[in-house]
């Protein structure tokens, strides 16, 4: 390699581990662990872990957890002809509380099937695409990993945070066009809530640091398909995020009026303190030190 190409190298390495503003101080390098290897130790994001009475407080875990008990009871449980929960489980399941919906709660919708509660049927979805549980003959049973898992509540919490953040569709609730908003990327809204979240903050607050990180996510027309929403960007990355995400795991506190209020405020709570550590930027320099 001649000078010229050391040179060229050194300039891109340098702006590589740069840190900026739009990272809020970190570098596209550590921005890649980021967004590709959330969890992993060359992340600044790490799950620490928590006491069991702390696990009790995460309302996702719980509920899979409570899924999990009920097919390991069974031997294997028998799904519709869909390939959904039987109706009896799926209230079992539900009346335990872990997770309430608006829309059930209300007397809109009433429970009578899987499709009625997202709640529940994320629960099914993570169970099978994170290895929890396998599908055969249209019937759920524990695998192996599964039984190892529902033993070790920090491995299993991991896991399924890792599942959610990368193998789960977040669309697949919504009718918003894009389907990368709030997952791409969703470990920055980790670093987001841990620098800001002790003040309540609008969801918007969020939203705006969220896409001046991820620009390219802000398309001319992202709308759901059903009505137009002005800021519908802003919009789809708060219900993904905050409500159908960071909120399951019982890491914020949401404040709003009603469903329908535009003013939403977010605030984290202790179980996010003590579960997310988000480490600073490391500079260049340093990364040898902690063989980054």
């Amino acid at each position: 390699m001649d000078e010229l190409e050391k040179h060229f190298e050194k300039v891109i390495n340098d702006q590589n581990n740069q840190g900026l503003v739009d990272f809020e101080g970190y570098s596209p390098h550590e921005m890649q662990f980021i967004l590709y290897e959330t969890f992993e130790p060359k992340s600044p994001i790490h799950l620490n872990k928590l006491t069991g009475s702390e696990y009790k407080k995460i309302p996702l875990l719980n509920q899979i957890k409570f899924l999990s008990g009920l097919i390991h009871d069974r031997g294997e449980l028998k799904l519709t002809s869909r390939g959904y929960l039987p109706p009896n489980i799926v209230k079992n399941v539900y009346n335990q509380g872990f997770l309430k919906e608006h829309f059930i709660e209300s007397g809109i919708t009433k429970l009578s099937k899987e499709l009625d509660s997202n709640t529940i049927t994320l629960s099914r979805i993570l169970l099978e695409i994170g290895g929890i549980v396998k599908k055969r003959y249209n019937k759920l049973s524990l695998t192996k990993n599964g039984e190892k898992l529902l033993s070790d509540d920090h491995t299993l919490l991991k896991q399924i945070l890792s599942v959610f953040g990368s193998k789960f569709n977040w669309g697949f609730f919504d009718g918003f066009a894009n389907d990368y908003i709030g997952q791409l990327g969703f470990g920055f809204s980790f670093i987001l809530l841990s620098k800001y979240g002790n003040t309540k903050r609008l969801d918007t607050f969020y939203a705006e640091k969220y896409f001046n990180a991820f620009p390219t996510l802000i398309e001319p027309s992202i709308e759901p398909t059903y009505r137009r929403i002005e800021g519908s960007e802003s919009l789809c990355y708060s219900l993904r995020t905050f409500d159908r995400f960071l909120n399951y795991f019982g890491m914020i506190k949401i404040e709003q009026k009603n469903i329908l209020d535009e003013n939403k405020y977010i605030s984290k709570t202790e179980v996010f303190d003590k579960l997310i550590n988000c480490l600073p930027h490391i500079p260049l320099e340093n990364y040898k030190e902690f063989n980054v």
